[in-house]
């Protein structure tokens, strides 16, 4: 038997603060959209530039909890995300009858990278120290590595007491 695979993998910024809801059966929902852009030079020289835009949907685990609630916490408008998860086709009929088609990235593991889409770490870094997300898998690095010895250079890296570090 053949094996097959259907992975995304993104990185971008939030375009909206995520929407949050709760399903029928008590199951919480969170979905938000991703921008991902490239740039390249045209044949005449010029600089050309493309925007992607991504909805990306997160389910809380059977067990009630999850990165839906880790969402509806941390992630907001302008963020700098890492997603990955699988891509999903859906299909339904609007209220005009009308056949409906949608794309989705159905999202298994996110990280806060940090700063905002304006490329500054906001204004808001003084009053509330950022932390990222924690991933799914345990063995994903959660925070980026430090440059020598000086972690000033990330808010709050040094301030979660509580997490769980094997050594």
């Amino acid at each position: 038997m053949s094996r097959s695979l259907n992975k995304a993998i993104l990185i971008g910024n939030v375009g909206g603060d995520p929407e949050i809801r709760t399903v029928g059966n008590g199951t919480r929902v969170a979905q938000f959209s991703l921008a991902t852009g490239r740039t390249w030079t045209d044949q005449s020289g010029a600089k050309q530039e493309k925007t992607e835009w991504h909805r990306c949907v997160v389910w809380n685990n059977a067990r009630g909890s999850g990165l839906a609630d880790v969402v509806e916490k941390y992630v907001k408008k302008g963020e700098k995300l890492y997603v990955e998860g699988e891509i999903e086709y859906r299909q339904w009929q609007d209220k005009d009858g009308q056949t409906r088609y949608t794309t989705e990235i159905k999202v298994k593991e996110l990280m806060l990278l940090g700063g905002r889409a304006g490329g500054g770490m906001g204004d808001d870094m003084d009053s509330a120290p950022r932390r990222s997300a924690a991933p799914t898998r345990p063995k994903t690095a959660a925070t980026p590595a430090a440059s020598g010895d000086d972690f000033n250079d990330f808010p709050g890296a040094l301030e979660d007491e509580d997490d769980d570090l094997p050594f």
